[in-house]
């Protein structure tokens, strides 16, 4: 059996007047993170973990984070893409577990329904998503939240199978994404699109010609 493992991490600090958003999901909270997208922790964890996995880099090699494109972006569009990137490697998820280090909200009353809303974003059984939740007790970190995430993905040989590997629409490829964000980065990008509440509208050729 081909089998690979990715491991990711991120972290924001907490910062009021934004909404928080872990795994997908709005939490209510008096603070959100802070971020140049929308702070989702987790599923930035998650985009690292399967990216690393098949040495894709990570999520600044694709998305700046100084980027005017991606400010307040739904990190959902970050996870689509690495799992294109998984796909067109030849591999498909087997399972995933992460860990949630902070200190408010409390995650256990809600670990099910992210567990389930993770596993959909992924396309993936429920039962192959672990999420965990920890208190950085004495470690001077409250205003901050952290996510680990480990992934194990097989390799799969089928082509067929592969094709259908994962269900999410097609992106931009990894060139195609650096060489417009070298365009920005020379002022010659055309003006940006609104973002929409989620990335399955999104006019993908519009954002990467």
């Amino acid at each position: 059996m081909n089998i690979r493992i990715g491991f990711g991490w991120d972290s924001h600090a907490f910062k009021p007047g934004v909404p928080l958003k872990i795994g997908g999901l709005t939490i209510d909270h008096p603070e959100g993170l802070a971020g140049h997208s929308d702070g989702d922790v987790l599923l930035h964890a998650i985009t690292d973990a399967l990216l690393g996995a098949v040495s894709a880099g990570d999520i600044g090699s694709f998305f700046p984070p100084g980027d005017p494109r991606w400010k307040d972006a739904d990190s959902s569009i970050f996870l689509n893409l690495a799992l294109e990137e998984i796909r067109n490697a030849g591999y498909r998820i087997l399972n995933i577990d992460t860990t949630l280090v902070l200190s408010a909200p409390k995650i256990g009353p809600i670990a099910a329904e992210l567990r389930e809303h993770v596993a959909d974003l992924l396309n993936i059984d429920p039962s192959d998503v672990g999420i965990k939740a920890k208190t950085p007790e004495g470690l001077n970190v409250d205003h901050v939240a952290q996510a680990h995430a480990v992934v194990l993905l097989e390799k799969v040989d089928d082509p067929e199978a592969r094709s259908t590997a994962s269900s999410r629409p097609a992106f931009a490829s990894r060139s195609s994404i650096r060489k417009t964000s070298r365009s920005h980065s020379a002022g010659t990008v055309r003006a940006l699109p609104s973002w929409p509440a989620s990335s399955a509208v999104l006019d993908w050729p519009a954002l990467f010609p």
